[in-house]
């Protein structure tokens, strides 16, 4: 494996680490009404069922971000996903999830749809048109939503760096998706230079800024 398809690789895991915990909270509250022996059958059918779509979407998607200037655009609402993860002081979630094994189900696909759309972007973008990262990562991402959400929670939580680091994985992706903008290929393989800047400045804009913005508003 080359050094490329790695960085890919960990970039992706680090996104579905970072963005898993929503969707955990999100598969709590569909199955909070369920009686404890189905809960395990709503959560592995539900997730199972989201995996396929999600999968789906974001192949989809990483042929859609072959389009001129798609994956720049893509890049740019990244930085703002990125952004948001800093920003925001409080996430309400309202996730009716019944209590059959059906509806709540139904209400891990649907909200999972709705939430997984940064999911969907940043690892399109990440895999750079490579199937197998899509499914790496993807696959990737049931663990970490089953078993290691409120772990990753918890140590938001205690460590709020950790965030910071999360954002900066997110910037960091985004700046990928732009560099490798096939439109503006000429103007970053002419100059090296201007690549490496712009990474640079998005990354620390996107934390500095969201640091200040999160900073104010606590005041």
């Amino acid at each position: 494996m080359d050094t490329d398809f790695l960085i890919s690789l960990f970039t992706i895991i680090g996104v579905d680490i970072i963005l898993g915990g929503d969707n955990a909270i999100v598969v709590a509250l569909a199955c909070r009404n369920l009686p404890a022996e189905i809960r395990h059958k709503a959560i592995l059918f539900g997730l199972g069922l989201a995996l396929l779509i999600r999968m789906g979407l974001t192949i989809i998607a990483v042929h859609l971000l072959e389009i001129p200037f798609l994956l720049a655009i893509g890049g740019a609402l990244l930085i703002y996903i990125a952004y948001s993860l800093l920003t925001e002081t409080e996430n309400e979630r309202d996730v009716n999830g019944g209590t059959s094994l059906w509806s709540a189900i139904k209400a891990i696909i649907i909200a999972d749809f709705v939430m997984g759309f940064d999911n969907v972007i940043a690892v399109a973008g990440a895999a750079h048109g490579n199937p197998l990262l899509v499914m790496i990562g993807l696959l990737f991402s049931v663990p970490v939503i089953i078993w290691g959400s409120k772990l990753i929670l918890n140590l938001f939580d205690r460590f709020p760096i950790i965030i910071y680091v999360g954002a900066g994985i997110l910037a960091y992706t985004a700046s990928r998706m732009i560099t490798h903008e096939e439109m503006l290929a000429p103007l970053f393989q002419q100059f090296d230079y201007v690549a490496l800047g712009l990474q640079i400045t998005i990354i620390t804009g996107v934390i500095l800024l969201g640091a200040y913005k999160k900073t104010v508003s606590k005041n």
